[in-house]
């Protein structure tokens, strides 16, 4: 189906984009900011995450980018009494710093999860987690990704 623009709607195309220009509106996933310790700090409330119970299994070379398989697992009993509610997972070099949240119970049995994640670049996974108590556990690890994620 071949579309043809009338001269009215060209000529608005054009001052839009005239518009845009002059007043210097970023836009498209080039412009995207990374707003990762803003997600975490929304998470934990602002809390400050303790570096331990939390194990993240990344590689450390991943040969591609586009699909980089990773377990997150936290210590815990996973007892009504104490147990993991939720884990965040965001990377600090991605367009959209959330990669996952995993949701949690003592029915779970453990706190444990599997997926694979995209990576734009080479850049550094962070795992944060939530306990029934309110306290948060945190950990984080480095991947170097050599060809591939989602710049291409």
């Amino acid at each position: 189906m071949k579309r043809s623009f009338d001269r009215r709607q060209v000529l608005m195309l054009g001052a839009g984009a005239a518009a845009i220009a002059a007043l210097g509106i970023p836009g498209g996933p080039a412009y995207a900011k990374n707003d990762y310790e803003e997600v975490i700090a929304k998470f934990t409330g602002g809390k400050t995450p303790t570096p331990s119970k939390v194990k993240l299994d990344l590689p450390e070379i991943a040969e591609n980018g586009n699909t980089v398989p990773m377990t997150v697992s936290v210590e815990s009993p996973m007892t009504p009494q104490s147990h993991v509610t939720d884990v965040l997972v965001v990377t600090d070099g991605n367009p959209r710093a959330g990669v996952a949240t995993f949701h949690f119970s003592p029915a779970s049995g453990i706190a444990e999860a599997n997926t694979r994640i995209r990576l734009a670049t080479s850049q550094n996974i962070i795992a944060v987690a939530k306990m029934n108590d309110g306290s948060f556990f945190t950990a984080s690890k480095a991947v170097k990704v050599t060809i591939g994620g989602c710049g291409g």
